[in-house]
């Protein structure tokens, strides 16, 4: 008998076939998750109280806002002035002849002006925005992750994108999020960069959180990490000051303030 997909993956299997089909049918989606036609109900209406979609008599529709969790270009220009600040925090971190992971999240694409200066550098990442950035500087060694394209994203995913990130080891991995809380800890709502943010994590020596005040103590889709797996949380000056006690007093070293 199949396995049946476990819910995270299944609402994340469900969000990626309606970007990119715009509706899906309740038994499509049953059919090919191995869950039954209940299960998948429940599902939407989980999701459709998240805002991602509407349903209907046979499955669910698209819901506009839902683009806005996968359009880089969308991404890109919300809350710029935090995560430009963000990303001067998370540059003195790096040093000459660090070899780093960056993903495809919008914060951190706010480090590359911070990194043309640093010799030596290897930068890996499976964003196409950061490698485009990068590619004309002498002083970084650049590592483009291979694997499918995902245009809206402008990244690189899939199981060849795990195989390619599982070749390397870092001494730092520099990622973002979409939600970070005490109870749920560390969540996003893409699958695909789950996978890959969870693998660069997985292969680093230290690992940097880049999220805007925005995002904490906020919950998203998918939990891809435990907050055991971060070493820094930094972000901006707009936090609450009693999150961060919290934070801290959970082990979690949260950084701030420049």
């Amino acid at each position: 008998m199949a396995k049946i997909m476990p819910p995270a993956l299944r609402r994340g299997f469900i969000l990626e076939q309606l970007k990119n089909h715009g509706n899906i049918s309740t038994k499509e989606i049953a059919k090919k998750t191995n869950a039954s036609e209940i299960t998948i109900r429940r599902d939407l209406t989980k999701l459709e109280e998240k805002g991602l979609l509407v349903r209907t008599s046979s499955g669910a529709v698209k819901n506009s806002v839902m683009d806005n969790f996968f359009a880089y270009d969308d991404k890109i220009n919300q809350r710029k002035e935090e995560k430009d600040y963000i990303c001067q925090i998370a540059a003195k971190f790096i040093a000459p002849g660090d070899v780093i992971f960056i993903d495809c999240g919008s914060t951190v694409s706010f480090l590359v002006p911070y990194l043309k200066g640093i010799e030596s550098l290897t930068v890996i990442t499976n964003s196409l925005a950061i490698t485009s950035d990068l590619i004309n500087h002498d002083n970084i060694n650049l590592i483009l992750i291979g694997g499918e394209v995902n245009n809206k994203r402008k990244a690189i995913y899939g199981y060849s994108a795990m195989r390619s990130v599982d070749q390397f080891h870092a001494n730092k991995a520099f990622i973002g999020t979409d939600g970070i809380s005490l109870s749920n800890e560390v969540t996003v709502y893409n699958v695909q960069s789950a996978s890959i943010t969870f693998k660069m994590a997985e292969n680093s020596d230290e690992v940097f959180l880049l999220c805007d005040s925005s995002k904490i103590e906020k919950n998203s889709l998918i939990k891809f990490a435990p907050l055991s797996s971060i070493d820094y949380l930094i972000t901006d000056y707009n936090i609450d000051s009693s999150l961060v006690s919290k934070y801290r007093n959970r082990g979690i070293k949260l950084i701030h303030e420049k």
